[in-house]
């Protein structure tokens, strides 16, 4: 066999027709609602990349439960787990398969009976693993040897055995700092994101190099943690901002957190961003909806999600899968919670 024909993927087949990855997997599963325009070209794209499905897959397919699990931290107030749902939903259904979501509350001593328990239980074929799952080296020690293969999202250490959907969060954290330090601010405080998870790490080492690149002094009085929910963003805040001499700008880890710094500011009569501005991180829904308006980083976690599911699917049924080259990119979203610093 032409080993450059077993590499050919969905993404592949998708870049090549100029569609998404989950009008490919309607077309090759023969799902309706899709125009027979596009039905005919991503149909082209198949036979000239000549991406076809493992044929022992195919015989054993009668078999299969079709079942993916999705194993995430059953966290209230982590906003962005809805768009993991739907994005990995949104593959799964027009391939076959079935999403079966199991939440587990962290820390937990038994995760590994839960974990080989639903895994039995539900038949699954694969798993994708949302923050932090993806970082417990006990749960992806147990997949490897129950042989389920396995997707992360956004893992701080990925596998190079496995399925690893990662996101330039260092970057965007990085871009987000330079605009508060763009905008006149010398004295930032950051709210770090729940320390198990590894992109809190990844966003509060670009807030340090952000600040060391533009000559700002890192002032660890300024530096809080938080735990991605809104009452650690407003504890956080708080003692921010009852310090003598308080940041001028806050930048929390995700949305949630910054949600609960303008509750801590408003409490303490302060105007955002009159007198203290702040940005989260993740685009959540509510961010456009509060006042005022969040700047943030928006994510393509949806798409990310849609990823994972897609390459995920792409091995259980035999092909070569391969992540992006490069991580998914996120964007900073200027609205009117930071303001330039208007000298006292």
């Amino acid at each position: 066999m032409n080993p450059e024909r077993a590499k050919v993927t969905i993404f592949d087949v998708a870049e090549h027709a100029g569609v998404s990855i989950k009008t490919v997997s309607r077309v090759v599963n023969n799902e309706p609602n899709v125009r027979e325009n596009t039905r005919e070209r991503v149909m082209l794209a198949v036979r000239e990349l000549r991406y076809q499905p493992n044929a022992a897959a195919r015989e054993l397919s009668g078999k299969r439960s079709r079942i993916i699990g999705l194993i995430y931290e059953n966290a209230e107030e982590f906003s962005y787990l809805n768009d993991v749902f739907n994005g990995a939903l949104g593959i799964c259904e027009p391939a076959g398969y079935s999403l079966l979501l199991r939440p587990l509350t962290l820390p937990d001593p038994e995760i590994i009976d839960h974990i080989r328990q639903f895994a039995t239980n539900a038949r699954v074929e694969g798993i994708v693993l949302p923050a932090p799952m993806g970082d417990l080296p006990e749960v992806s020690g147990l997949l490897r040897e129950m042989r389920i293969p396995f997707a992360a999202i956004t893992p701080r250490e990925p596998d190079p055995d496995e399925i690893n959907i990662l996101c330039n969060d260092e970057a965007a954290s990085h871009a987000l700092t330079e605009l508060l330090i763009h905008q006149g601010h010398d004295a930032i405080g950051f709210i770090k994101g729940h320390p198990d998870h590894g992109a809190s790490h990844k966003r509060f080492a670009g807030y340090r190099r952000a600040l060391k690149q533009h000559g700002v002094a890192y002032a660890p009085r300024l530096v809080r943690q938080g735990y991605f929910d809104f009452e650690s963003g407003r504890i956080a805040a708080g003692r921010m901002l009852d310090l003598p001499d308080p940041p001028s700008a806050v930048l929390a880890s995700n949305d949630d957190m910054a949600a609960g710094a303008i509750f801590a500011a408003r409490k303490r009569g302060l105007n955002v961003p009159g007198e203290l501005s702040i940005a989260g991180f993740d685009d959540t829904r509510f961010s456009s909806r509060i006042w005022p308006p969040l700047t943030t980083v928006r994510q393509p976690i949806a798409q990310m999600a849609e990823t994972a599911a897609a390459l995920l699917i792409d091995k259980l049924n035999g092909h070569s899968t391969e992540a992006p080259d490069a991580p998914f990119e996120c964007e900073v979203v200027i609205r009117e919670s930071t303001a330039p610093l208007h000298p006292a």
